[in-house]
């Protein structure tokens, strides 16, 4: 059926939109390609295969009491009671009604290009620039990392959301100033995958994570020398806004691509206690500070060795903390005592039990 009988069109609910998919494009998907938020039409010769992969990439987006009906037998049933099409009929057509508006990408850009339309939009929005959503990007971004870091699947679910307001509202600012457009950006990034991972999309074998990243880069300084870009060094291009943990790590870990590294983990522990011992002779501020700086930088080094990402293991340490001394706090008022007033071994008394009682 690689064309659709008006007969057939004819029998489908009415819609101001309908997507089209043949089957054949599903048979080696790894999720659908078409928005879940208008009613879709799949067509084709169905086979064997298509019975195993269709109703799992369904059941990806759609709920398990969504309606399904098979064309031209007009069968319908829920998904999650799948049923293969009448054997009597080659050619198949499956009926999918659509989500309610705003489970697509497409929906959420219009919903964000009203915002900012001039005639009905929003004052807030209509004001903002690329400059003036900085802030909140970066906002958005640490909210998203608090919820990973709870492992709180709602949470992690709205502040993704929240996050990808922001990069649909600087793509629709990209769109009224004639920059660039959300295809574009999608585009971009489409092809930059496809091209640095020819491992999975092309024909290049790889030996592990090591040789990903080292393709990585060599990927990459290709790309610069296609635009006559000029060849950078290995620690070009890392932000200088990251934090600071994060930067070291990072630093480190592109210097270890080609070769700057120890040869083992003790040449990095030797490091550390001699950079500890210069941080206990430094004697003015400045030496104490700088000093104090190059043992973080080792430690950073000695987490990247055992597989550890510093900025995650502070992050939780803080946060570690934050529970305990609260709780400490919390007993501390329910006994109305001072905190100023507690003498050390109180202190001690009192983390031993913040620690018993969060199971940390």
């Amino acid at each position: 059926m690689n064309t659709l009988p008006s007969s057939l069109l004819a029998k489908l609910p009415p819609s101001n939109t309908l997507s089209l998919c043949h089957f054949a494009a599903l048979e080696k998907a790894h999720s659908l390609p078409f928005p879940p938020d208008s009613p879709v039409l799949l067509y084709g010769p169905w086979s064997a295969p298509q019975q195993e992969t269709l109703p799992r990439l369904l059941a990806l987006v759609y709920p398990a009491a969504h309606p399904l009906t098979w064309y031209p037998a007009a069968q319908t049933f829920p998904l999650e009671n799948w049923q293969n099409p009448p054997d009597d009929e080659e050619q198949q057509a499956l009926y999918l009604p659509a989500l309610e508006t705003g489970h697509s990408l497409e929906s959420f850009q219009e919903i964000i290009a009203h915002l900012r339309a001039p005639e009905d939009g929003c004052p807030w929005d209509k004001k903002q620039t690329h400059h003036s959503l900085r802030k909140y990007l970066l906002e958005e971004t640490y909210e998203a990392l608090d919820a990973l870091d709870a492992s709180d699947t709602e949470k992690i679910r709205e502040e993704l959301g929240d996050l990808l307001l922001q990069i649909v509202l600087h793509a629709q600012i990209g769109v009224e100033t004639g920059e660039f457009t959300l295809a574009q950006i999608l585009k971009t990034v489409h092809d930059k995958i496809v091209y640095r991972h020819p491992h999975v999309f092309g024909q290049t074998q790889v030996d592990g994570v090591e040789q990903v990243l080292t393709n990585w880069e060599t990927l990459k300084q290709a790309e610069r020398a296609q635009k006559g870009e000029e060849q950078k060094g290995m620690l070009d291009g890392l932000p200088l806004a990251l934090p600071s943990l994060t930067l070291a790590q990072e630093l480190q870990d592109r210097a270890a691509r080609v070769g700057f590294d120890w040869p083992d983990i003790g040449g990095v522990m030797e490091k550390a206690l001699e950079e500890w011992q210069e941080v206990q002779r430094a004697e003015t501020s400045e030496n104490v500070r700088e000093e104090i700086g190059d043992l973080l930088f080792v430690l950073v080094n000695f987490a990247r060795w055992k597989k550890v990402d510093a900025e995650t293991a502070l992050r939780e340490a803080n946060q570690k903390f934050r529970r305990r001394f609260s709780h400490m706090e919390q007993a501390a008022r329910s006994q109305r005592r001072e905190l100023k007033s507690l003498t050390l071994a109180e202190w001690d008394e009192l983390w031993e039990r913040a620690k018993h009682a969060l199971r940390e």
